[in-house]
């Protein structure tokens, strides 16, 4: 059977693509399995520095498989029971929770499709790249669901604000990939078939930073946008400045500085 999700390991760099091209995509029980083990075995893995995201095919990500959904739910006497419900519910939300986590950096590749799921995983990334093709909407509310899901209500009012978020929330709608830009929900709009070419300059400078500076910059991210003070977030990257000052890759960084050279960091 063809593997839902593929990894590519290339000098610190996983190369990760969703692998069901011919369903958009769309998240059924393997690919969600599959999410969830990859991005769970990041918390500790020293030899990944960044992560690249992308689909197969035309599109990012569909979202849910719902054709997989309910032909499951066809097949059983009763709905799930609530427990159950939850269960498969929070399966799909802890590949958002791994992948805010994880100490890599993780860039998104966005063409086609970013529906649902699928727009919550662009959402959980770093930086977000995307093609004119892109369209990225919050699906939930057009299935008789809530808009908020999959960390959708977390995400979107900080990246772009609350009130072009709730009127993605709210209305279902979906986003090109121009308003994208102009919003600051993406970082660049390229032509069909260039992410991996606007990727690059992106993931060479993150390469060139030092792993545990790389790491616990993006630590220092997550934890200031819920800071409930500057006070707080200068606290953490006071103590982030000073363990690396005190690393190996610091004096490595120094002479690559003075010497005009990239600087090369010991693997840890």
């Amino acid at each position: 059977m063809t593997k839902p999700l593929l990894v590519e390991h290339d000098d610190g760099i996983d190369r990760v693509t969703l692998n069901r091209p011919d369903s958009l995509n769309a998240l059924d029980p393997g690919m969600i399995d599959a999410l969830n083990a990859y991005f769970e075995g990041l918390q500790r893995n020293r030899s990944t520095r960044v992560v690249v995201l992308k689909g197969a095919g035309s599109a990012f990500c569909a979202g849910l498989d719902l054709k997989h959904a309910m032909k499951r739910r066809a097949g059983q006497q009763e709905p799930p029971g609530v427990a159950e419900s939850l269960d498969s519910q929070r399966r799909i939300a802890d590949i958002v929770m791994l992948m805010r986590r994880c100490p890599q950096p993780i860039v998104a590749l966005v063409q086609g499709a970013a529906a649902g799921g699928g727009f919550a995983l662009a959402l959980a990334a770093d930086i977000r790249i995307a093609t004119k093709s892109a369209r990225m909407n919050c699906a939930f509310i057009k299935l008789g669901l809530g808009g908020c899901d999959i960390g959708t209500s977390y995400f979107l009012p900080r990246l772009i604000g609350v009130s072009v978020a709730s009127e993605l929330i709210l209305t279902g709608r979906f986003i090109g990939a121009e308003r994208a830009l102009a919003v600051g929900l993406v970082s660049e709009v390229v032509e069909e078939g260039g992410l991996e070419a606007a990727a690059a300059p992106y993931v060479d400078a993150m390469m060139t930073a030092s792993p545990v500076g790389l790491r616990l910059s993006k630590e220092c991210l997550n934890m200031s946008v819920d800071a409930g003070s500057i006070e707080a977030v200068i606290a953490m990257e006071d103590r982030n400045q000073i363990l690396c000052s005190r690393s190996e890759d610091f004096n490595e960084g120094i002479r690559a500085f003075l010497e005009k050279r990239k600087p090369v960091y010991i693997r840890r």
